[in-house]
């Protein structure tokens, strides 16, 4: 499981779309500036999809290992 921290520092009223903030990623010990919710949902799916790509390859492993 992946651990975030979502800062958000600003939201504009009119268009909730528009957020600026920082996510930072605990374990990486990176961090990553969005400025609208999509930029949000990107950085969060990229870091998702590294991490399933990284456990399917020890899968296909372990398989080959025992199969």
């Amino acid at each position: 499981m992946d651990n975030y921290i979502v800062r958000i520092y600003r939201r504009d009223p009119r268009h909730p779309e528009r957020l600026v903030g920082v996510v930072e990623n605990v374990e990486r010990e990176s961090q990553q500036r969005f400025h609208t919710v999509h930029e949000l949902l990107a950085i969060l799916v990229e870091s998702n999809a590294g991490r399933l790509r990284s456990s399917k390859g020890t899968e296909r492993k372990t398989e080959r290992k025992t199969g």
